[in-house]
């Protein structure tokens, strides 16, 4: 069975995303403040973290920070800020996906479950993948790591994914919509915000200068391209 923790100081909703995941068959934990969330999450396995921004103590953003540190595991931010500035903010602490409160039970659900099903498609494929090598840039799709002059660079889940599938893809252009329901798994649920954010913060690890992108080009208007020059 899938654990999940649930990091929510209201617990009412903390009570209410659990009774739902139950009943779709994940077992889950609760916590009320950061501190006791980032002590769960350090001491027992979990599959997946729903974590609230505004908690007493370590605030959600602070404790996504530090959480991405030592897992790599789907984070989904849940809070009643919906500025896209939060949004932003989430995504650059290493969340997967940010849903605001309100929310649809069902859709939570849905949303857990497609983050769940394409973080296990990718590390427990079956095949043995191949490495990436691309003038400086080497990538370990089994060891899910990536280097840079022979210097590892530390990803998130979804900025590996989001590099590997761009990589693996080369001189080809993909829409900010095509990437999101390709990387993330849903059509008009997301906020293409996120896609945005996470090729910022792959170029930010791998191109010598950000401004001046020579790997994950900008096709104005269209979307991103991978640029592939053979040595």
């Amino acid at each position: 069975m899938q654990r999940i923790l649930i990091i929510e100081d209201e617990l009412s909703i903390a009570e209410l995303e659990r009774d739902y995941l139950e009943v779709n068959g994940f077992a889950s934990d609760i916590a009320t403040t950061g501190e006791e969330g980032l002590k769960k999450a350090e001491t027992n396995f979990y599959n997946l973290i729903l974590l609230d921004l505004m908690l007493p103590g370590i605030d959600g953003f602070e404790l996504c920070k530090q959480l991405r540190k030592t897992m790599d595991i789907p984070i989904l931010m849940i809070t009643a800020r919906k500025e896209d500035i939060d949004k932003i903010r989430g995504f650059d602490r290493g969340a997967d996906d940010y849903i605001v409160k309100p929310f649809n039970p069902n859709e939570l659900v849905a949303r857990v479950k497609a983050h769940l099903s394409r973080y296990e498609r990718l590390v427990n494929r079956h095949m043995e993948p191949s490495d990436i090598h691309i003038r400086e840039l080497s990538i370990n799709q089994n060891a899910r790591q990536v280097f840079l002059n022979g210097e590892e660079r530390t990803f998130t889940a979804k900025e590996f994914d989001l590099l590997v599938f761009l990589a693996t893809n080369p001189n080809r252009v993909f829409s900010k919509e095509h990437l999101f329901e390709r990387i993330w798994g849903f059509d008009s649920m997301g906020d293409l915000t996120t896609v945005t954010v996470h090729i910022r913060k792959i170029r930010e690890k791998i191109e010598p200068d950000p401004a001046k992108p020579k790997f994950i080009e900008t096709v104005w208007g269209v979307g991103y391209r991978f640029v592939k020059v053979d040595s």
